[in-house]
Parts: structure tokens; sequence; C-alpha cells
């Protein structure tokens, strides 16, 4: 049995729509989901303190399940992207904060394929700096930090989809969830 860790933005919990709809993939994949909710207040994006914060909430959750769960960051949790890299785990980093020194550093290390998703109306998302780091990424023209595009609903809802979409052709691609190899 696979395991996937679902790690929310700093506004809207492991409900808003893409964290629930991106986990419920995962689930519909055969995978557990934790869906992790922050304790606390949860610091700003761009807090010197906020990398830590992040992965002293993350680490408890993945040493209790161990393995190699997958991880679904959104924005404010694409900060434990250095913990990805550290237990070589694949992941999903949706409105990843690009702009950070500390995020783009666990990215560059990462050893485990990895999806960015991300809009060109987010002032965090670096569509170039992206594609350097990974092939796999899904850019939204116009799309902002939520993932939406702002006064178009229905164009907001297809998006969703899409990203869902795009987040099951990534993990289709790396094969996940990794069946074990059949002993002979």
């Amino acid at each position: 049995m696979s395991d996937a860790v679902v790690l929310p933005g700093r506004a809207w919990g492991v409900g808003a729509p893409l964290p629930r709809f991106t986990g419920d993939l995962a689930e519909e994949r055969g995978a557990t989901v934790h869906r992790l909710s922050w304790a606390g207040s949860p610091p700003d994006v761009s807090d010197v303190y906020a990398q830590r914060w992040v992965c002293d909430q993350v680490l408890p959750v993945l040493d209790r399940i161990g393995g190699r769960p997958l991880l679904i960051g959104k924005s404010l949790g694409t900060r434990a992207s250095v913990l990805a890299a550290e237990r070589d785990l694949p992941a999903v980093w949706v409105s990843p904060l690009l702009a950070s020194p500390l995020v783009t550093a666990g990215l560059r290390r990462a050893t485990a394929p990895f999806l960015l998703v991300g809009g060109t109306g987010d002032r965090l998302w670096d569509g170039e700096l992206a594609r350097r780091l990974t092939p796999h990424v899904y850019e939204v023209a116009g799309a902002d930090e939520r993932m939406s595009v702002p006064g178009r609903v229905r164009a907001s809802i297809t998006l969703l989809a899409q990203v869902v979409a795009a987040m099951g052709e990534f993990l289709d691609e790396i094969g996940w969830p990794y069946q074990p190899r059949a002993t002979l």
C-alpha cells in the first residue's frame, strides 16, 4: 500500500479544492492519504522561519508513516521540498514558492521525480526556473497563486480539473503508486 501526504497552503486547509482533489486522486489510485492540518497559525510564506515551521510539522508525519510517500504540497507546503530531497520522495508541488532560495535549494537537490504546477499570474512563479528544475511542469497562462483565473469561475473550475489531470499524467509517467517487484 502506498501513502500520500497532503500539505496545505497558508490561507486554506486541506479541504480547499486543490489539496482536496489532488489528495482524492492519490486515494483513487489506492493510496492511504494523510491530510495534514497546520497546528497553530501559519507564518507568512516569506517568513524566514516558515521553512523550519513547516518541516517541524511534516517530519513527525513522515516518521510515523515511514516508506516513500508521495508529497503533495500547496504554496506554504512546498517548503517541505527539502524533506522530499532528503528522503528521496516523489512530489507534486502546486504554486511552489520558487522565489524562496530554500525551496529551490530543496528542489535542486531532489533525486525523486516531482511535478511543479504554477500560473503566470502568480508573483512567486517562475516558469523558466521551473523548467530548469524538472522536466515535469504544468504552467497555466494567467492563473494566480490559487490556480484560478480571477473573475472567471467556470474557467477556474475547468483549470482545477486540468491540474488534477496533469497530476494523473505525471503519476502515470513515474509509475506511482510504485508496485513492489515480484520475487522469483
